[in-house]
């Protein structure tokens, strides 16, 4: 006999226990400041106070909840906290997370227009729209030649980019055959570790990336550039792939990405450009100078999610020839064969990207812009790298510290002069406090302290207590090894 009893969540309860969950993140953002921002969880603690066994039954959903406050929270680090200033921010917004909730409740699988025709026209339409607010040279938008498509992370972009040259620089052979070993990629040494990763997964292998010299500012030298590019051509290698960075991980630095630009038109050298942090800077008319030769790129992207109040994942992604990039990726089995992709006249972003699946990522998006518009998206951006240059006086003007790189927009990197071991003790000092969170890179062989502010909610306040905690602990730092010796 069928049986009518049913497991699911009815309506009523998904009603009742959504209004808990959204009431719980929103007492969870008004006490955040009272957590410690990195987490304190030892290795393996949240593991060892989980069940060993799943539960054979269903569980009440308010014990979810107790146990997300007990069990989960303490091993939390929390990247919403406005005291976090580590790597680049992750940020959110409230606009955003309730556009994240209907596409998670809309369940589309967007792989094809047919799939979803609001999916793909949404996200088209948005990413135009974005081009727009960035200025982007037209021949981005999908009015012209080009096009956006919002991926996962700049990671997969840049292995987009990376694979679409790939096949243009063999005539679209290394698809059929591989690669035999002949192909160079090129990006600075300061770029960001997913242009290697990406070189390994396209086949071209870690040894045919070479990483360019900078300057004194860590951007990269275009006579260097240009310099590798010609002994690799008089070696029999073909260059086919160019990244130029807009906003590096280590130190924020901007390549000069006109003349790295020049080069490679006058190569046929694709230029894939990644601004991932600091594209969002550009809906500021004043800082669009950052994009200056873009109008040389076949490829660029940046991450909303990062510092445009967008949360986890969401990465634009736009090509000048759209054509390109879907010539590289399609595969078109007989299942995913229907009467709008053979018109020609519809977008499959499946085509775009490396998995098959997507999210309806873009509702997230026009929410957060929708929400915002774009004077409040340029109010937020503005005070961040008012509050960063503030950072950067009150270090300059301190005897004790020193900027390590410039600071063009919201990175501050600086050291204490006493050297590495004071800079290591100091920022572990500030990181167990828990009152802030900072991050380290090297520069010049030197351990070099990380200052991003670009979280959403960032206030002076937030600001002005971290340097005052920064000099507090650095005379703490310095009298506790005076006292040592």
């Amino acid at each position: 006999m069928p049986s009518d009893k049913s497991f699911h969540m009815t309506p009523e309860d998904f009603r009742r226990h959504g209004h808990e969950v959204v009431d719980w993140l929103a007492d969870y953002f008004t006490r955040i400041e009272s957590f410690p921002v990195l987490s304190r969880a030892e290795p393996g603690q949240i593991r060892t106070s989980l069940p060993l066994e799943p539960p054979a039954q269903g569980e009440p959903f308010q014990a979810m909840l107790q146990d997300v406050e007990k069990l989960i929270l303490p091993g939390i680090t929390h990247w919403q906290s406005p005291n976090f200033f580590a790597y680049f921010p992750s940020n959110n917004s409230g606009a955003s997370i309730l556009g994240d909730l209907l596409s998670s409740g809309l369940g589309v699988q967007g792989m094809l227009w047919a799939t979803s025709p609001a999916c793909t026209e949404l996200e088209t339409h948005v990413l135009d729209w974005l081009g727009q607010m960035l200025d982007l040279p037209p021949k981005f938008l999908s009015t012209d030649t080009g096009g956006g498509v919002i991926q996962d992370t700049a990671s997969s972009a840049s292995l987009c980019a990376l694979l679409a040259a790939r096949e243009r620089a063999t005539n679209f052979a290394s698809n059929k055959r591989g690669c035999d070993g002949k192909l160079a990629a090129y990006t600075s040494s300061q770029a960001h570790s997913s242009i290697e990763k990406a070189v390994q997964i396209a086949g071209l292998g870690r040894d045919s990336l070479r990483l360019i010299e900078v300057h004194a500012n860590f951007a990269m030298r275009p006579d260097a550039l240009a310099q590798r590019i010609q002994e690799d051509r008089q070696n029999g290698l073909i260059p086919c792939f160019v990244c130029a960075t807009v906003g590096t991980t280590s130190s924020n630095a901007i390549d000069p990405v006109p003349e790295i630009g020049r080069i490679c038109r006058g190569q046929n050298i694709w230029l894939h450009v990644d601004a991932a942090m600091s594209g969002t800077a550009a809906l500021c008319p004043e800082f669009r100078h950052i994009h200056n030769g873009l109008e040389f790129a076949d490829s660029y992207c940046f991450n909303p999610h990062k510092w445009m109040f967008t949360n986890f994942d969401c990465d634009c992604f736009y090509v000048a020839d759209r054509k390109g990039l879907i010539q590289t990726l399609s595969v078109l089995p007989e299942y995913l064969k229907n009467k709008a992709t053979e018109t020609g006249a519809v977008i499959d972003y499946r085509d775009w990207q490396i998995p098959l699946g997507r999210r309806f990522r873009s509702l997230k998006l026009w929410f957060v812009i929708r929400h915002y518009g774009v004077q409040g998206l340029q109010h937020h951006v503005r005070e961040h790298v008012r509050l960063a240059q503030q950072f950067a006086e009150w270090l300059k003007q301190d005897a004790e510290f020193e900027l390590a790189a410039p600071v063009p927009l919201n990175l501050v990197c600086f050291r204490h002069k006493g050297g590495d071991q004071i800079n290591q003790d100091l920022m572990d000092r500030l990181n167990r406090s828990g009152d802030l969170y900072l991050t380290h890179t090297r520069l010049n062989d030197r351990l070099t302290l990380r200052f991003c502010v670009g979280q959403t909610n960032t206030q002076e306040r937030h600001v002005r207590r971290a340097w005052d905690r920064i000099r507090q602990e650095a005379r703490a730092v310095w009298v506790g090894r005076a006292t040592q010796a």
